[in-house]
């Protein structure tokens, strides 16, 4: 028997799931990644309940609000990429999108962080794309002479993670400072 097409969701449901991740969204920007799921409900005009069936764990919430902002960060990937830089230049630009996009809400680091090392994360896509695609500007570096050989695409994704959480905890921007250890871990 063949499958049947996928039905999509209701109206209502769709609505309910917009309404959640604008919420979420809202509050995580406020408040952080802790930001309580009732207060999102709440905000979003649903019951926990409905919440909690769209997104069953704090993980699958953060997760989708990411996926949109992995949106963001093909896009600018896409832009450094089309800029024409040195190889050097790109990856340090996209090295910077990187960590504003792991600098998005407070407390995401560390949600990255425990996606990458463990297996079953819903955050664990959102990475794995991160890092092919910092790859793929690495391994333009390395062609070039510009980035050091043997250096992989997930220890670099680590690294800006590192320097994300850095920043996190110092309550600031990752400053040049902070920038140029990073670079000065990658350049050849």
């Amino acid at each position: 028997m063949a499958d049947a097409p996928a039905r999509r969701p209701r109206r209502d449901a769709q609505r309910n799931r917009a309404a959640i991740l604008e919420a979420a969204r809202a509050s995580f920007a406020e408040l952080g990644l802790e930001a309580p799921l009732g207060g999102i409900a709440k905000a979003a005009g649903i019951g926990a309940g409905t919440l909690y069936r769209h997104f069953p764990t704090r993980e699958d919430l953060v997760a989708a609000v990411l996926d949109e902002h992995r949106v963001d960060l093909d896009a600018r990937a896409a832009e450094v990429a089309e800029r024409g830089l040195d190889p050097a230049d790109a990856l340090e630009r996209w090295l910077d999108a990187l960590e504003d996009w792991m600098t998005a809400y407070d407390g995401l680091p560390e949600p990255l962080r425990a996606a990458q090392a463990g297996e079953c994360s819903p955050l664990r896509s959102s990475c794995a794309t991160a890092i092919a695609r910092t790859g793929e500007f690495l391994a333009r570096a390395q062609e070039a002479g510009a980035a050091r050989q043997g250096l992989d695409a997930e220890t670099l994704f680590l690294a800006a993670l590192g320097l994300a959480w850095v920043a996190e905890q110092s309550g600031t921007a990752p400053g040049p400072e902070l920038r140029a250890l990073l670079r000065g871990g990658w350049a050849a």
